[in-house]
């Protein structure tokens, strides 16, 4: 049986109001054609929903039921509309956001809580990932934007900066240089390392300080999958490593000091994504995480310049 929203509309509004008059007032329709597509509405399924006489309308127990189904039916029927008009507006849908350790750091709380409270009906699926995929599952495609560290080998990735955050040693507590307030990098070359597990060279070469040892190789002692493993063989004083300012505040060690390289570029973090592939939703991201960065001038300014001109860093 094919039985029209539109006639079903119309018997609500009958049958809220008991009065054709009053109904096809609301309606913006002719006494005349509303009644009409009632009779039509009766005759497609056969049954009687109203009780007419010249002083009043009443539904029958037939139309009693049909009231409840159509209030229902109409009701979902709405919402499956708006819901269709936000996914091709982009503000419905999943966003698969990947990230790095740490993710944004002090811009990240910010950037999710403009978005939740701009576009509630896109779900964040978010999932972090290791030095395995310093893409942060852009490269595989589990992720359609990313929070990343730059520079990344793999191909096919946009990306735009939102800090430039300071490089530092992490030492162990009991190395030569942990009372020091900062090491030049020409001396950084010549520690051993403790390196994150990739095979994305462009990224393994900020971390080894390549850019600063004429062409000799790294001293690298062991491979690591995650920062926290990282920091714990520091802490036993297997090697050193370098990492981002951020780390003295976000996974503080008593067995680690975290010292600032002098001579050295900062570590870019962006917001990625692959090109090609920005769905609505992705595109709704971007444009909050922007107007956030642009609007966080005092968050941005105290990650990229963590410490006093001098270098004095709490140990």
């Amino acid at each position: 049986m094919d039985v029209s929203s539109r006639k079903l509309r119309y018997f609500v509004a009958v049958a809220e109001d008991l009065h054709f008059s009053r109904a096809a007032g609301r309606l913006f329709v002719t006494q005349q054609a509303l009644s009409k597509q009632i009779r039509e509405l009766e005759d497609d399924i056969g049954v009687r929903l109203l009780r007419r006489t010249t002083r009043s309308v009443e539904l029958t127990p037939a139309g009693e039921v049909l009231l409840a189904a159509a209030r229902r039916s109409l009701a979902e029927l709405d919402a499956g509309v708006e819901a269709a008009l936000a996914a091709n507006r982009g503000e419905s849908g999943t966003v698969k956001l990947g990230f790095v350790i740490g993710a944004a750091l002090e811009l990240t709380s910010p950037i999710l809580a403009e978005f939740g409270r701009r576009h509630p009906r896109i779900r964040l699926d978010m999932r972090e990932y290791g030095f395995a995929d310093p893409s942060a599952g852009l490269a595989d495609g589990s992720s359609e934007v990313a929070f990343v560290r730059l520079p990344i080998s793999a191909p096919d990735i946009e990306s735009e900066p939102l800090f430039v955050e300071p490089l530092v040693a992490a030492l162990p507590s009991g190395h030569r240089w942990a009372g020091r307030s900062s090491i030049p990098v020409a001396e950084m070359t010549g520690e051993p390392l403790v390196v994150g597990r990739t095979e994305d060279a462009s990224w393994r070469r900020l971390w080894t300080l390549d850019a600063h040892r004429d062409g000799e190789a790294a001293r690298v002692v062991t491979l690591t999958s995650s920062h926290t493993e990282e920091m714990e063989l520091v802490a036993a004083g297997r090697a050193c490593a370098v990492t981002v300012a951020g780390a003295a505040r976000y996974t503080p060690h008593r067995g680690v000091r975290y010292i600032p390289i002098d001579g050295v570029s900062g570590s870019t973090l962006a917001v990625a994504w692959r090109r090609g592939h920005l769905a609505p939703p992705v595109e709704r991201f971007l444009e909050v995480t922007r107007e956030v960065r642009a609007r966080e001038t005092a968050v941005v300014g105290a990650i990229e310049q963590p410490f006093p001109a001098t270098h004095n860093q709490p140990l």
